[in-house]
């Protein structure tokens, strides 16, 4: 009977257990077959970080290939939310040390997350302190930052990139496919408290982005923008822009604008500072653009230097408007009419030619077209065609009226005559290359045109010496060297469409030296008071570039010293 009862408690015993087995094996089994992606999933999770890695910006350089654009190495701090217990502990200690509200960090740090970030790109005072805190669910990437050493210098040129590698505005944005480079990954090992090993299971290198040599010169530049400044500060103007060009090859060795902006600190700068006046504002150009009417008349033989004019003793009637000069001439010849700037002897040469001769010159000179410079936001300008000329545009247009250019057409059209009657496509992008210096990209000088013959380009050249020597751009003679140009004052239109008589462009073009040019520059001021005259505001910044750049250009090289702002 006892033993019996034994081998039945035996036996209940034993199917207990081998029912117990019997589950086991089954829940082993459905954990194996239908759980094991899941579960697999949870693990790596718990054990893996996935880290996208970011690559390298490309650098920009300047001809001398002087650093303008790089990047350094800062910490960006993140969080595993799911890691993270005290989470309001964690931000107390968070808050005061990275500055942003508690909002900010209790948003990211509640999410149900195994990755987020908290902080970009840290200076390192700020991750040095948060690492000393050794809270666990908080670590720390490399990642990179871009730096603009020269904080102000061609600003305009340059622009800026944001956190995330992506190019916002300037050259910055215009290569960014150049710059950029493409991101790698890495999977990254932790231990079982979720901190990060110096380990990963699998990787994916960045690939670096390429490098851009400008063709600007850096000391040219910072030339450029100091008597920029100078001017922009001394006449209270609105704007300013300035651009100093190759005359012979196109490239582009300077172009600056006021106002300005610090390429490190660009939040909240207002649009009105980042623009690139040089390429997308339109002007009227005023005198400085009498070059193209005095150009065509000699090219089409309906003058000569020694030609009298009579200039009416400063009012001209023409087509039901008097056209007035800033002073009264009688008598001038062709050569003195440039020099003197007179308005009425500049549109009896244009009526010797005819309305479609001065158009045909104009756009040969590349107004009323793009140039095709490397840079976003350039503007063709403003040309009429002659069918839409009225019966006094003959009186304003061979002048610098009912015309809108930019500054950058301006320079490219006295590069024709410092030249030999060649129109050459601006550019400012020397080349691409990658970081062991190979040339993936080399841009060459590219004739658009040939404008005028080398004869005329000479005898238009002469003339306009004779403006810096003896007539209204006195103001731009270059001490030790000679210098040829053209001064402009423009009426600016009201919105009403009349003239003001209180709102100027003052302007100066001209190239340097005279006999065999390095420099073709063009200065232009907008709203100078209360002096406005070209010749006063604009060609004294001429004079100290051209200058100062020909002395740095034959070797005597000047100190370079940080922007004054």
């Amino acid at each position: 009977m006892y033993i019996s009862s034994y081998r039945r408690r035996s036996e209940a015993v034993f199917l207990i257990f081998f029912i117990f087995l019997l589950l086991c094996v089954g829940r082993l089994f459905f954990i194996q077959f239908f759980r094991s992606d899941y579960l697999t999933g949870i693990a790596k999770k718990q054990h893996n970080l996935f880290v996208e890695l970011e690559p390298r910006r490309g650098t920009i350089y300047d001809t001398n290939l002087k650093p303008q654009a790089f990047n350094i190495s800062l910490d960006s701090l993140y969080a595993v939310p799911n890691s993270i217990k005290n989470k309001e502990y964690v931000i107390d200690q968070l808050q005061p040390i990275l500055g942003v509200d508690r909002a900010y960090l209790k948003d990211r740090l509640y999410r149900k997350k195994e990755f987020i970030w908290l902080a970009r790109k840290l200076p390192s005072e700020k991750s040095e302190a948060i690492k000393k805190l050794n809270i666990k669910g908080l670590g720390f990437l490399k990642e990179t930052k871009r730096v603009y050493p020269n904080s102000y210098l061609a600003s305009h040129i340059i622009g800026f990139s944001g956190t995330d590698n992506v190019g916002l505005e300037g050259i910055e944005r215009d290569f960014d496919k150049y710059l950029k480079g493409q991101p790698g990954w890495a999977v990254f090992l932790r231990d079982a408290r979720q901190k990060k090993l110096d380990m990963w299971e699998k990787m994916v290198l960045p690939v670096d982005g390429l490098e851009l040599v400008l063709t600007i010169d850096e000391v040219i530049q910072y030339i450029a923008e100091r008597e920029l400044d100078k001017a922009f500060k001394k006449y209270n103007a609105k704007g300013a822009s300035i651009v100093v060009m190759e005359p012979h090859t196109g490239r582009i060795l300077a172009l600056a604008n006021r106002p300005t902006y610090d390429l490190n600190n660009h939040s909240g700068i207002s649009r009105d500072s980042m623009r690139n006046r040089s390429i997308c504002d339109l002007l009227e150009p005023g005198s400085v653009f009498k070059i193209v009417t005095a150009s065509a008349a000699l090219e089409e033989g309906k003058v000569t230097e020694e030609d009298v004019f009579f200039c009416e003793n400063g009012a001209y009637r023409v087509a039901g408007r008097i056209l007035h000069d800033h002073k009264p001439h009688g008598n001038l010849t062709f050569r003195e009419v440039i020099e003197e700037s007179s308005n009425i002897g500049t549109v009896k040469v244009a009526q010797l030619l005819g309305p479609d001769t001065v158009y045909r010159y104009l756009r040969a000179f590349g107004f009323g077209s793009k140039l095709g410079i490397d840079l976003s936001g350039e503007i063709s300008g403003m040309i009429k065609p002659v069918r839409a000329w009225s019966k006094t545009s003959i009186t304003a247009i061979p002048i610098g009226q009912e015309v809108g250019v930019t500054a950058l057409q301006l320079a490219s059209a006295i590069s024709v005559i410092a030249n030999g009657g060649q129109l050459m496509k601006p550019y400012i992008i020397d080349s691409v290359r990658n970081e062991q210096g190979r040339v993936i990209k080399q841009n060459k000088p590219v004739l658009i045109r040939k404008v005028i013959s080398t004869d005329t380009a000479l005898r238009i050249k002469k003339i306009l010496t004779g403006v810096v020597e003896e007539g209204t751009g006195k103001l731009a003679k270059v001490k030790g060297f000679s210098a040829a140009g053209k001064t402009g004052t423009a009426q600016k239109l009201e919105p009403d469409g009349r003239y003001s008589h209180s709102k100027f462009v003052g302007s100066f073009i001209g190239f340097a030296p005279a006999e065999d040019p390095l420099l073709a520059i063009v200065v232009t001021i907008d709203e100078p008071h209360p002096y406005y005259f070209g010749g006063v505001v604009a060609a004294p910044v001429f004079q100290n570039v051209a200058g100062d750049a020909i002395r740095y250009i034959k070797g005597n090289e000047l100190p370079f010293e940080a922007m004054a702002q």
